[in-house]
């Protein structure tokens, strides 16, 4: 048998096989081997992790299968990749050496530092240092300082730290910096004669104030009578960026740029990035376009896909195009509020085919120069957003619809479809029957009926009380989007075929699609064996990056209402669990916790898990989500990214139902 195939019979555990999985180390120093596809964890003595540490993917041979258990235990014999080779810590120096501790909750051992590698670090300074060799036999892992962190500048310290552990680069290697600087700036006149020109076309770009990289524009002509041509042009990464190269590595490694508060991490060198594929104003630039002839009620009519050059007449805020749609004035004003009215007209249309309107709501923090968060404004979506969300997503539908009609061998060509399945069993019963309480129905007959159903609740439920929870609940019952190349469509979005083919600066999915789709224009339609391989980790890593983002804002969070210690806030309840109430505040969208410690100063508290709340046994009192409260901030961890808070009784309290309460008013 092959170590291939072993690998890939991992349920069994049989002594000496060998399995591929990701190792989890405890804060004991144990360690787990997770095993994909629920073949279960090998357990791994710290005696036998090899070089692996925390979150590398391994192969682990079983060395011990305890009879009559599901333990089995394994030594590790390879590393297959590292999720983290940057690390936060300090050095510790001494004359002819010295090591770098990192700092972190999870064992693993010092890097041993060459003296000429040290940058000028200086004993106990903090530091982020990158691993650089570690062989087998070897018995300290060789590393190097990247860069010396400031005592003064924490808020960098905490983001960088953020990344690091999400296991993403915080630098560029110096090869992959000298790949993107020999790109050439200036177009090859030869390139331009083998695309489509639009540089004489009407275009332009639409993106938020602060952005630098402008990959996707949109260019608009009139054909005849109410029909346009309507282009949805996207920076050509692939052009720049060739499979099996280092600029290719590093973009896959990453998958995804990873948005902060005070910071974007990104997949691609600034040059890539922000200069040779940013859709600037005024420049030419290599694009991989979709190009629709449609009429003014949103009906596609025909479509081209191909490679483009265009050339951006002008560079749009959502704010500019915002005004001209309200007030009907400025610069390409007949092209943008045209432009508008057909976005609106394919909003329609998805909804009106099942797509899912769940409205969610994101928060900006205003920064000072020291990343300090000074104030928090609350997102809105707009139609200057939804105009270009609408024929992004026409270009995502239109391109995966293209691909799926190519067979190679008479098989589907594997190809990184965006999926989403339909809501899950299990969620969705208790949510049916808590929104039944509130007086809405669903029919859950089929997956269309049952988004039919939650449109219908969220346009009733909007301005209501109970709004925030009922959107909060119907958001968790739903499955999460992923990459694969098993099509089962988009549930949330009601399309059969979807792709991410509009973003390929900061994803690599989109890459990936712009590279199939090209060989099949040419004809030649490329398979690739490890696509699906691709896409699942393309998927981790774009979970990797949300939790890496969430993580950040909460930071900023605790950081922000660490100002208001003591002080009284509007709140609504967000979640609830056995140990207290999750309270976010109306006014700045900070989450914190009300303990069930300090609620029972009031009254002892028991959680009741079917209807979402925590009530009172004496009074009767519940906290439920959606309930408005008044909190005070009592605590702010930022090394936890916690805030704690306390309920204050008062004028928004929640209603009590107690008997004792009701004897009261009878007296009165």
């Amino acid at each position: 048998m092959t170590k291939k195939k072993r690998e890939k019979t991992g349920a069994n555990g049989s002594v000496n096989e060998v399995l591929k999985g990701v190792l989890d180390v405890t804060r004991s120093g144990i360690g787990y081997v997770v095993i994909p596809n629920g073949a279960g964890d090998v357990l791994v003595r710290p005696g036998n992790f090899s070089t692996a540490i925390n979150g590398d993917t391994v192969r682990v041979k079983v060395i011990k299968d305890n009879a009559g258990s599901k333990r089995r235990e394994g030594k590790i014999t390879d590393v297959v990749s590292r999720k983290q080779t940057e690390f936060i810590g300090h050095i510790q120096l001494s004359t002819n050496f010295a090591f770098f501790v990192p700092d972190t909750d999870k064992p693993m051992p010092d890097l041993f530092i060459p003296l000429d590698k040290l940058k000028g670090a200086k004993h106990k300074e903090r530091v982020i240092a990158r691993l650089v060799q570690w062989d087998k036999g070897d018995r300290k892992p060789i590393g190097e300082v990247m860069s010396i962190l400031s005592k003064e500048d924490e808020n960098d310290a905490a983001m960088k730290e953020l990344l690091a552990e999400a296991g993403f680069p915080l630098s560029f290697p110096s090869a992959v910096m000298d790949a993107a600087n020999a790109l050439p700036v200036v177009i090859d006149k030869a390139e331009i004669k083998k695309r489509k020109d639009f540089r004489k076309t009407l275009t332009f770009t639409i993106d938020p104030i602060d952005a630098k990289d402008f990959d996707d524009a949109i260019s608009i002509k009139k054909i005849k009578g109410s029909q346009y041509e309507i282009g949805v042009h996207i920076a050509d990464v692939s052009h720049y960026v060739h499979p099996d190269t280092v600029l290719d590595e590093e973009a896959y490694k990453r998958a995804t740029s990873v948005y902060l508060p005070d910071r974007v991490n990104p997949m691609l060198p600034e040059k890539i990035s922000n200069e040779l594929c940013s859709l600037r104003p005024h420049e030419d630039k290599l694009t991989f376009s979709a190009v629709f002839t449609m009429n003014t009620k949103g009906e596609i009519k025909d479509y081209w896909i191909g490679k483009t050059v265009i050339h951006s007449d002008h560079r749009f805020t959502y704010e500019d195009v915002q005004q001209i749609i309200e007030t009907k004035e400025g610069i390409h004003k007949e092209e943008v509020l045209l432009l508008n009215d057909i976005s609106q007209q394919l909003r329609k249309i998805r909804f009106a085919n099942g797509a899912i309107n769940f409205s969610s709501q994101e928060v900006r923090f205003k920064l000072d120069e020291k990343g300090k968060p000074i104030d928090v404004v609350v997102k809105e979506s707009k139609e200057s957003h939804q105009l270009i969300e609408e024929l992004m997503l026409s270009a995502n539908r239109i391109v995966a619809e293209h691909i799926g009609k190519v067979k190679v061998h008479d098989k589907p060509l594997p190809f990184p479809y965006r999926i989403h399945d339909r809501p899950d069993e299990e969620k969705l019963k208790p949510f049916v029957e808590y929104a039944r309480k509130y007086g809405y129905t669903f029919d859950t007959s089929t997956p269309k009926k049952i988004s039919e159903s939650f449109n219908q609740m969220l346009l009733a439920v909007h301005g209501k009380p109970e709004q925030h929870v009922l959107e909060q609940l119907g958001i968790r019952t739903m499955a999460k989007a992923v990459y694969s190349i098993e099509n089962i469509g988009h549930y949330g979005l009601a399309f059969d075929d979807y792709c991410h083919f509009t973003s390929p600066i900061r994803r690599y999915p989109d890459v990936l699609v712009h590279r199939v789709l090209e060989t099949v224009l040419d004809k030649h339609p490329v398979a690739d064996k490890r696509m699906e391989e691709k896409s699942r980790h393309c998927s981790e890593r774009e979970r990797a990056a949300m939790e890496c983002e969430r993580a950040g804002n909460k930071y900023k969070q605790v950081e922000f209402l660490s100002e208001f210690l003591g002080e009284t806030f509007d709140g609504v309840v967000s979640g609830v669990a056995s140990f207290g109430v999750f309270v976010e505040t109306v006014l700045h969208k900070c989450e914190g916790l009300v303990s069930i410690v300090s609620l029972s100063d009031y009254d002892d508290f028991r959680h009741v898990e079917s209807d979402y709340s925590l009530v009172g046994r004496r009074s009767g009192r519940a906290f439920k989500m959606g309930d408005k409260i008044k909190i005070k901030v009592v605590a702010a961890n930022l090394e936890k990214r916690q805030l704690d808070f306390e309920w204050v009784l008062g004028a928004a309290e929640p209603k009590e139902k107690s008997k004792e309460k009701k004897a009261k008013k009878k007296k009165g």
